[in-house]
């Protein structure tokens, strides 16, 4: 089996979930997080990630921009910056157009020249993927937006990554599965992709019954996997 089709993870893999906070502190609007940023882009990742899990568990899905409004306004909350709209609206608009990390654009586009699809099997819905991809300029070298919500359920529940399937019709081993997120790689190799794990922040591998078959610092490791794809992953 060799590489051909190279789906990624949106948020924190392709694009810097930190981004919305670090731009609106340096702004006029954002003054109240020029210390506090940092705790508040952690704050609000850790809890919308949580509210995806509990809404799989319980089965109350919501789309992820409802997810991602409740877990800013806990995160506003719980650093005493609640109520103050113009500093929400705006991180709000910031999340929406989130930037790509630096080694993204050029990835994309020697995978698209070697023949490999790419697309984003994403949490986030369909709306806040295109205003991403637009906004970072990437969106042509992507084959397919596909978003959870065609299985009204969040990752790492099996029948987001059986989208895959049903976009392409293609072998899991065929498929390298890209993300930042440690859970999001373990439930990806449980299901039978071959998974990298892009672990950004230097952590311990999740104690899963699965482990991701490739780890990186960041994306351009996919580059070297290129170079031996004619032999199996």
């Amino acid at each position: 089996m060799t590489l051909r089709t190279c789906i990624f993870d949106a948020y924190g893999t392709l694009f810097d979930v930190a981004g919305a906070a670090r731009q609106a502190a340096s702004t006029t609007e954002g003054q109240a997080l020029a210390q506090s940023w940092p705790q508040l882009a952690e704050r609000w990742r850790a809890k919308q990630l949580e509210y995806t899990w509990l809404r799989a568990i319980t089965g109350a899905h919501t789309d992820f921009w409802q997810v991602t409004q409740d877990s800013l306004d806990w995160s506003l909350e719980a650093l005493k910056l609640s109520g103050d709209e113009a500093l929400r609206s705006q991180l709000l608009d910031l999340y929406r157009t989130l930037p790509a990390y630096p080694e993204v654009p050029a990835l994309l586009q020697t995978l698209n020249d070697l023949g490999v699809r790419c697309a984003i099997l994403s949490n986030g819905s369909l709306p806040m993927l295109e205003d991403a991809v637009n906004s970072a300029g990437i969106a042509h070298l992507l084959d397919s937006l596909i978003s959870v919500e065609e299985a009204g359920v969040y990752k790492p529940d099996y029948a987001v990554y059986d989208l895959v399937g049903a976009h392409y019709d293609t072998n899991p081993l065929d498929v390298l599965f890209v993300s930042s997120n440690g859970w999001d790689a373990a439930g990806a190799a449980g299901y039978g992709f071959n998974t990298l794990w892009v672990n950004r922040m230097g952590v311990p591998v999740d104690r899963m019954p699965w482990r991701p078959r490739f780890i990186s610092n960041d994306l351009t490791i996919i580059t070297e996997l290129l170079e031996k794809s004619d032999a199996p992953l």
